[in-house]
């Protein structure tokens, strides 16, 4: 799986949720991290992101936007993380890094 999204279409303090299963954030500016849209406890898919947190309805869970981790049940598990590369004015999503070498 690999998608992009424009960094314009990520506020810094916030995030955009893509249809295809992947919230991407800018906790602080130029930083852009990916989770997947699935909640660990049910299987839910997040639905908005707001006030720093990314949040699911089904059973009111939220998460950090910086890391994933768990600010309100009744998740217990972290969203799962994706990797991001930002290349040019874009983030590509479920990439590996470039071998520097």
């Amino acid at each position: 799986m690999s998608t992009t999204v424009p960094m314009n279409r990520v506020p810094v303090g916030g995030g955009t949720i893509l249809p295809d299963g992947v919230v991407v954030t800018q906790p602080v500016e130029g930083t852009f991290v990916a989770f997947s849209t699935t909640c660990p406890h049910r299987g839910c898919t997040v639905r908005a992101v707001a006030a720093g947190t990314i949040n699911c309805f089904c059973h009111g869970s939220r998460f950090r936007i910086s890391d994933g981790a768990v600010v309100g049940g009744p998740a217990e598990e972290p969203l799962g993380r994706l990797p991001v590369v930002v290349a040019g004015a874009e983030i590509r999503v479920g990439e590996p890094a470039a071998d520097p070498g």
